[in-house]
């Protein structure tokens, strides 16, 4: 008899836990996977709505891949190749125009690897010369994809740089 009632108890504590979780406005671990899956998919929605309007404003080009770019300052130097190291000033942005990073707000430009970036950072940037300044749309997959990158960047999100080349490397 004690091990029923040991059996009774666990389930009855069992029973209460999930009552108080839910009385506390908890949701259990399938509505938090719904809701996950809806969020994610509004977000691309809105996304895609914001890309299709964007490739109709004047001055914006879409290359092949859905990249978007529109050219704020032409440049006379040289182009740098997916290869290259390149000295860039930035400021990247959610669409809503959540900043999430910028080199011109810490002062000082950033070199990397043309190679070592998001795809729509290797492909843009070659599309510049030496002196430009150019503002970039990228689609999610051209960027962070479904795993997002960081507390500001969430799943799918596409991203907006403006991006100048001081020089290739």
């Amino acid at each position: 008899m004690p091990q029923n009632l040991n059996k009774f108890t666990k389930s009855a504590a069992l029973f209460a836990a999930v009552l108080i979780t839910a009385s506390c406005g908890e949701t259990a671990p399938e509505q938090e996977n719904v809701q996950d899956t809806n969020e994610m998919e509004q977000q691309v929605t809105t996304e895609n709505s914001f890309l299709e309007e964007n490739a109709t404003k004047e001055g914006v080009s879409v290359t092949d891949s859905g990249l978007q770019y529109k050219v704020l300052l032409e440049g006379t130097g040289k182009s740098p190749a997916a290869t290259d190291r390149v000295t860039v000033h930035y400021e990247g942005t959610l669409t809503d125009g959540t900043v999430f990073d910028s080199s011109y707000d810490r002062g000082q430009p950033i070199d990397f690897g043309l190679n070592q970036v998001i795809r729509g950072w290797t492909e843009g940037v070659q599309l510049m010369k030496e002196g430009a300044k150019y503002k970039f749309f990228i689609p999610s997959e051209l960027a962070y994809g479904p795993r997002g990158a960081g507390a500001l960047i969430g799943p799918n999100s596409d991203l907006i740089f403006t991006v100048e080349l001081i020089r290739v490397n």
